[in-house]
């Protein structure tokens, strides 16, 4: 694991929407590992049916990730 994968899991247990989405991609065997751009991730949630919601979180943990 590396990039986004591996600062997502350092926050599962954030009691906030990252630390959700971090929970589902751990619990997700299909996680994208990369390549490390935003619209990986968000072809993956959208490819399984994500809500708007699911997919705003994504972009606010990407926005925190980019930030570091």
């Amino acid at each position: 694991m590396g990039g986004f994968t591996a600062w997502l899991a350092l926050h599962v247990t954030d009691q906030d929407a990252v630390g959700e989405l971090a929970r589902r991609a751990a619990a997700d065997p299909d996680w994208p590992e990369g390549p490390d751009r935003l619209a990986t991730f968000t072809d993956h949630l959208e490819s399984g049916g994500a809500t708007p919601t699911a997919l705003q979180s994504l972009t606010d943990a990407w926005i925190r990730y980019a930030s570091r």
